[in-house]
């Protein structure tokens, strides 16, 4: 597979090299209090058709990221980490109500078939959605909702260079559409999220345990 999606997709199977971290706390043993909130949003799946954001069920939650098709950078690491995260929740019964949703920034080049590419070059195990807009207006109150910024980058004669200046944000959702968690750059890693949705989980079952 050359270029664009399929390119990213397949640069997503590589491995990530990392700096030794300290040990990361077990699941339950710390809490993610609501740092933000979201709304539904409808966006373009790979079908056409319209599929919401984050459109979780009661108890349901979802890591919500945003790259581009045409990413020389950041995003082929991104999916890289959601693909082992995808495998990890697929191989897990406890965390059979999670979702992943990946964003197109560009909606002008990723259109639903090509976010189909994507997603057939990942070939996801799990309950794992691909999604652009319309159209960029379509896009911008999703962005603005999530506090993600974007920026197109010219070359020096003013022309569009295809590349767009962004910072690597995923957002962990959940069920009531409170941000949970954003994890950057330094920070993501299919482990943590594994670790913070078992946390999440485990504080829902002591919630439904305490209830009248």
């Amino acid at each position: 597979m050359r270029g664009g999606a399929a390119a990213l997709a397949a640069g997503a199977g590589l491995a990530l090299a990392s700096a030794a971290a300290p040990p990361l706390p077990e699941p339950g043993s710390y809490e993610l209090p609501p740092i933000d909130a979201v709304a539904e949003h409808r966006l373009l799946a790979t079908d056409g058709s319209r599929a919401v954001v984050p459109g979780l069920a009661p108890g349901g939650l979802a890591v919500v990221s945003f790259v581009y098709t045409h990413c020389p950078h950041v995003c082929p690491r991104t999916l890289a980490v959601l693909q082992e995260l995808d495998r990890r929740v697929a191989a897990d019964p406890r965390l059979a109500d999670v979702r992943l949703v990946t964003v197109s920034f560009d909606p002008a080049r990723d259109t639903p078939e090509r976010m189909g590419v994507l997603r057939r070059g990942l070939a996801p195990r799990g309950d794992w959605s691909f999604l652009t807009a319309a159209s960029s207006e379509e896009l911008r109150p999703v962005l603005d909702d999530y506090g993600q910024d974007v920026l197109a980058l010219v070359d020096a004669a003013g022309h569009d260079t295809g590349i767009l200046r962004h910072v690597l944000k995923v957002f962990l959702v959940d069920d009531r559409r409170s941000v949970r968690n954003v994890y950057s750059a330094g920070f993501l890693s299919a482990e943590l999220v594994w670790r913070d949705l078992h946390t999440l989980r485990l504080e829902r079952e002591r919630r439904e345990a305490s209830a009248p």
